[in-house]
């Protein structure tokens, strides 16, 4: 009987590879690894049809998934090179810190759109497939059916920022910074706006070199980048609408504000 029950897995899952799996009974977490203890990159939901990766053997009780891209990654700022590419071989993380899940590794050819920054970390739009794994007993078929429609996979939010503040406004270009809390301005807020550099080869220079613009093109706000280390990459956004999350504080001796910015992303 167990041999039997074996071949029959074993029959299955040649089954699914050869005509594409049918829709998931059940939602399937989808891993890193041929592991149920490795991290979930992303989910594909009940009733969805997982693209078979035909290329990669898994092990019994396991298939091997193709999640179709583009996907949000990070990248560290050291292992981007000046032409703003990644370095082959360095990790895509599914979030900004060292200990995040690594969805890919770099391949030299990568498309990957610079998408945002974060401290140490560069967000990176990655169009590209990637190879995940999900346990073989969640593409059960539903009622015998099998069809041939793209699978349609969810993946997981991720935070811009290691210490987020929950659900922060974003304010209107032009408009000054919503104080809560009596008027204080202490807490980073996000901030929208278009990025302008601030340099002129008519006037004095300006204290901060990069300014946030509404659609008028006035300057409401200086953005002090200091905390991105990647400041050389921020001409990317120069004429481009921005989310800026930071803190605004007033100029000294100035009617002016300037948002010191902790992370920078495309609207």
């Amino acid at each position: 009987m167990k041999l039997n029950t074996l071949r029959l897995a074993v029959a299955l899952t040649a089954a699914l590879t050869a005509l594409g799996a049918a829709p998931l009974a059940e939602t399937a977490a989808v891993h890193t690894k041929p592991d149920a203890t490795s991290p979930t990159i992303a989910f594909i939901k009940a009733g969805a049809e997982p693209v078979i990766a035909t290329a990669v053997t898994a092990p019994a009780g396991w298939l091997a998934v193709t999640l179709a891209g583009p996907h949000e990654v990070y990248a560290a700022n050291k292992d981007i090179n000046k032409a703003l590419d990644v370095r082959p071989g360095s990790p895509y993380r599914t979030e900004p810190k060292t200990d995040a899940p690594i969805l890919a590794l770099a391949q030299t050819g990568d498309t990957a759109e610079i998408t945002g920054l974060h401290g140490k970390w560069t967000q990176l739009k990655l169009s590209k497939p990637v190879v995940g794994y999900i346990l073989s007993t969640a593409a059960t078929p539903i009622a015998g059916t099998i069809k041939t429609t793209t699978a349609t996979v969810s993946v997981p939010s991720v935070t811009a920022t290691d210490a987020t503040v929950a659900a922060p406004a974003i304010v209107t270009p032009g408009k000054a910074a919503p104080m809560g809390d009596g008027g204080s301005s202490a807490l980073p807020r996000l901030f929208q706006g278009k990025l302008a550099s601030t340099y002129s080869a008519f006037h004095p220079r300006r204290p901060y070199d990069f300014q946030l613009n509404d659609d008028s093109g006035v300057r409401y706000a200086y953005l002090d980048v200091s905390k991105l280390l990647a400041t050389e990459q921020i001409t990317k956004y120069t004429d481009r609408t921005v989310i800026v999350y930071g803190t605004a504080k007033a100029v000294p001796g100035s009617k002016d504000m300037v948002i010191a910015v902790e992370s920078l992303q495309l609207r």
